[in-house]
């Protein structure tokens, strides 16, 4: 199973679709808000929602969308990155409500070669995502730093650290 593209595997207009979706439970927004301490009552008090919103019902937090999206393009997308440069964008176009699936992909936008280290390149992206009915709740674009791949029989392998059984 492949994890993550050396910078050459990018090309522009490749769309990646992640796999498999996220159902999000109350207590996965719930957890979120508590850990970012965003105590809002639209995503916390059920009462407050129903009686005080135009939704009826709690909205899950849009950075936990965000989160989850980005964590579904790692495997297609920063496997072999270095680094996330940048955010350009970020939107959040419908909104998520517990029980509701999402489902990501991620578009190439472009890639660059690194001008000063030869064993990277910037790669461009924008992921959406999507709710179980098609609908479009959020998109972002930002720009990843990802290793060249290693010429064969040339550069030395990039090591991935072993996990060990061992507690520390």
């Amino acid at each position: 199973m492949q994890f993550g593209r050396y910078f050459e595997k990018f090309q522009i207009g490749d769309i990646y679709k992640h796999w498999p979706g996220k159902t999000v439970t109350e207590y996965d927004d719930h957890l979120f808000c508590l850990i970012t301490m965003n105590h809002h009552p639209l995503h916390l008090d059920a009462h407050y929602a129903e009686t005080s919103t135009e939704f009826g019902k709690n909205v899950v937090v849009g950075n936990y969308i965000y989160s989850l999206l980005l964590g579904m393009s790692v495997p297609d997308v920063s496997g072999h990155a270095i680094a996330n440069l940048e955010i350009e964008s970020l939107e959040h176009l419908s909104p998520t409500f517990h029980g509701d699936t999402i489902y990501g992909e991620t578009e190439v936008l472009g890639t660059a070669p690194s001008r000063s280290k030869p064993d990277r390149g910037v790669v461009e992206v924008e992921t959406r995502g999507y709710n179980q009915h098609g609908t479009l709740v959020c998109t972002f674009r930002r720009k990843v730093l990802i290793r060249r791949q290693p010429e064969a029989g040339g550069a030395a392998q990039v090591q991935t650290p072993s996990v060990s059984s061992a507690s520390s």
